[in-house]
């Protein structure tokens, strides 16, 4: 992170699904100021925006069974994993893999194909984290879409002239000075949609980024990498859910059991007001 950045974290209540950006544009309009980039991640939007899939309604097939079951967990959590420098976190939680990501593999291919359900986790930026009971968020409907209208609204209700960027925290990688990224979208000037291929690519980058999926107007690429490692660097610091399974832990319960009164219990921050010097 640069350390001449300045983050300001625009807290909020839990964004019950489908309930719309109107409560991070109240609560980032009230501190923005103009020539500040907010960060927003990408789950909030997507919870937002209604965006989710049951996974309790899938089915697995035999590919997500072996997806799940041999892949993943064994060959990921016990081989590959340790091999190719994963975080020993993620590789623990591939060992514990508990049958629910099955249907999990199934909504990966579903919706994404078989190139992002090789991915061992975090496959298609598919986010089981900050929703209830059995529904995970896939990626925002038209990213674009969304942070043109937030930052539109900030500029009407507020005066304050904002660039809404919106990111995943799934890597950008860079090789040979080109960027890509797994995930199956992208900022111009990011390769996307690689898939499996780029995640295993990915292992040899010496430096990642968070992905920026959207920006509400044309800015330089190296900026916004800038903008979403230090939006993601105070995320680093401050949260205490890193993953669903850490939420379960915190909630005493199994991941499929998180409830919209246990989400709405805690503070959250869905979003990061980034302010240059």
């Amino acid at each position: 992170m640069s350390p001449e950045y300045r983050t300001v974290p625009v807290l909020t209540g839990y964004i019950e699904p489908g309930a719309g950006f109107s409560e991070i544009i109240e609560r980032a309009g009230e501190l923005a100021r103009d020539g500040d980039f907010l960060v927003i991640s990408e789950t909030p939007v997507s919870v937002a925006q209604g965006n989710l899939v049951d996974e309790s309604r899938f089915e697995p097939s035999i590919t997500a069974v072996l997806l799940a079951d041999i892949w993943s967990k064994y060959i990921w959590g016990y081989l590959l994993g340790p091999v190719l420098g994963m975080k020993r976190r993620t590789i623990m939680n591939l060992r514990r893999l508990p049958p629910e990501a099955r249907a999990h593999k199934e909504v990966v291919l579903r919706y994404y194909g078989l190139k992002h359900a090789l991915k061992p986790a975090s496959e298609a930026g598919i986010d089981l984290s900050n929703v209830p009971g059995t529904l995970v968020s896939l990626l925002p409907e038209n990213p674009g879409e969304a942070a043109n209208f937030i930052a539109r609204e900030i500029r009407r209700k507020f005066g304050a002239d904002v660039t809404t960027v919106i990111i995943d925290t799934d890597a950008t990688y860079s090789i040979l000075g080109r960027y890509f990224t797994s995930l199956p979208l992208a900022v111009p000037g990011i390769r996307a949609d690689t898939g499996f291929l780029g995640y295993l690519a990915g292992r040899f980058s010496r430096r990642t980024w968070p992905t920026p999926l959207a920006s509400s107007r044309p800015v330089k690429l190296e900026v916004l990498l800038e903008v979403a490692s230090a939006a993601e660097e105070y995320h680093r610091r401050n949260a205490g859910r890193a993953t669903v399974y850490d939420m379960a832990r915190e909630f005493k319960g199994r991941p499929g059991n998180i409830t919209v009164e246990m989400l709405s219990s805690v503070e959250h921050t869905p979003a990061v007001i980034v302010r240059p010097p």
